[in-house]
C-alpha cells in the first residue's frame, strides 16, 4: 500500500482544494492530511481561520479522497508523521516548491502539486471583505 500525506489549513474548503486532494490520492492508496491546528494556525502561520479545527477535520473527514485527518500542531512534526504513518509520498502545493526537499532524506517521494491559481481562501476572504464594504 501506498502512503501518502499532505499539510494545510483547508479553511473554507473549496475546489482547489478537493482538485489538490483528489490529485494526492491519486498518488497513492491512502492519504492522510494533516490540519493545521487553531492554536498552530494562530500563533504560528499569523492567521485566523472561519472554521474551527474540528470542524475543518470534519469536512475533510467527507471527503471521499482523505482517509484520515491528523493535527498538525507545529512545523517540525513532518519527519515523525513520515516515520510514524509509513509515508511513501509527501505532496503540498507549488507555492511551497523547494522547502520540503530536505524531506527526500527520508527516503520519501515529494511532490509540488499546481494550485489552482483562479480560487484561493485568501481570495475568497478578500472578495467577500469587499462585498460588505459595498
Amino acid at each position: 500500500m501506498k502512503r501518502v500525506i499532505t499539510y494545510g489549513t483547508f479553511d473554507l474548503l473549496h475546489y482547489g482544494h478537493i482538485n489538490l486532494l483528489k490529485r494526492a490520492k491519486a498518488l497513492g492508496d491512502y492519504l492522510i492530511v494533516a490540519v493545521s491546528t487553531d492554536e498552530f494556525t494562530r500563533l504560528k502561520k499569523d492567521k485566523k481561520c472561519y472554521f474551527s479545527y474540528e470542524q475543518r477535520k470534519g469536512l475533510l473527514e467527507s471527503v471521499r479522497f482523505v482517509d484520515l485527518v491528523i493535527p498538525e500542531e507545529n512545523w517540525d512534526q513532518k519527519i515523525k508523521d513520515i516515520k510514524e504513518y509509513h509515508i511513501d509520498t509527501f505532496v503540498i502545493g507549488d507555492d511551497w516548491k523547494g522547502k520540503f526537499d530536505y524531506l527526500k532524506d527520508e527516503d520519501v517521494e515529494v511532490i509540488y502539486l499546481p494550485r489552482t491559481p483562479e480560487i484561493s481562501t485568501t481570495q475568497i476572504k478578500e472578495d467577500l471583505h469587499h462585498t460588505e464594504e459595498k
